[in-house]
């Protein structure tokens, strides 16, 4: 990919224009269809679990997602996975929630994660505790996605901690949020995604994308705010596993839109689960093609092992071979 490309958990150099040592960022700035993902992480102190985790995306993916206690759910920390596999080669990407951290925290994480290598933070809100399997526990919520993006590029770009504080060695990062162009209103979307691009947002991965259409319409509107050339979006696409859950997930989940077309595909399907990644392949394909997207976000929820066969099918990669630890 690169000619100074580093031994494993090492970064690269920063090159001019860039803010961070990350392939991610050199990748998106490059011009290329880059391609995320998430990880599922374990209920498990064994790193082996980690790693295995990570293997199933090894040579298809440019930057894995490690989630911050998704759902309210608890797991091994986001941190702590990032920690893990940059120092096996990674690209990671650190996601972190404002609703288990003050601002003392998440100042004290990101510092921690940049001097370990990871080079991409994702800022999130975060779920309500009543979501997830520790309703009891007391939410924090010092910040939100805007005033954490703010805080965070404030380190980097001021060498500044959010009391003034000076820094000596900045977090070098690459600042990423979520974004959901299917919840209503629809038409405040767009200026919402301005809002974050304006308090520091450099990449964007948004909600599962279903409905091909509405993405258009949104970014259409993003082009006529001229963010496009400010963010680099990732629509997030992923396999649904049967028509079943695909109704459970449009009755359930907040914002995911799942087109009435769709659950008929798959019911009649003979089988589901192959027309779930046939129908994501079909959605990467579209979604490609539209101006504005600069990758695709493929979230697989206990199906990590069907990424390759996504990317492999959709040839998203080209001639391009992403990092791959055992290189």
């Amino acid at each position: 990919m690169f000619d100074d490309e580093p031994l494993a958990g090492e970064n690269l150099p920063i090159l001019p224009g860039h803010d961070s040592p990350g392939r991610f960022e050199r990748i998106l700035r490059a011009g290329h269809f880059a391609v995320t993902a998430e990880i599922a992480p374990p209920d498990s102190a064994d790193p082996q679990e980690v790693f295995d985790r990570a293997a199933q995306f090894d040579g298809y993916v440019d930057a894995i997602n490690a989630t911050d206690g998704s759902g309210a759910n608890c797991h091994m920390s986001s941190v702590g996975m990032c920690a893990l596999l940059t120092r096996r080669g990674y690209s990671m990407i650190m996601q972190i929630s404002c609703r288990d951290k003050n601002r003392i925290a998440m100042q004290g994480d990101v510092l921690g994660a940049s001097a370990m290598g990871v080079s991409n933070i994702l800022c999130l809100t975060g779920d309500g505790v009543q979501s997830g399997d520790h309703p009891e526990a007391k939410p924090v919520f010092d910040m939100d996605c805007m005033t954490s993006l703010q805080m965070l590029r404030g380190m980097r770009d001021d060498g500044e901690f959010l009391s003034g504080r000076k820094i000596t060695s900045p977090p070098r990062v690459f600042l990423g949020a979520a974004a959901n162009p299917f919840a209503p209103p629809f038409d405040y979307r767009p200026l919402r995604l301005a809002k974050k691009v304006a308090a520091g947002a450099q990449f964007v991965q948004t909600q599962y994308c279903f409905d091909i259409d509405m993405l258009k319409t949104y970014m259409a509107k993003v082009r006529d705010l001229g963010l496009d050339k400010k963010v680099f979006i990732l629509p997030g696409v992923g396999p649904l596993a049967s028509a079943k859950s695909a109704e459970w997930i449009r009755n359930n989940v907040a914002g995911v839109h799942i087109p009435d077309g769709i659950i008929k595909r798959l019911a009649g399907a003979e089988d589901q689960k192959q027309e779930g990644v046939n129908i994501c392949i079909d959605m990467i394909n579209e979604v490609r093609d539209i101006e504005g997207v600069s990758g695709v976000h493929i979230m697989a929820y206990r199906q990590e092992h069907r990424i390759a066969e996504i990317v492999e099918k959709t040839k998203l990669l080209g001639d391009r071979i992403p990092w791959h630890p055992s290189r």
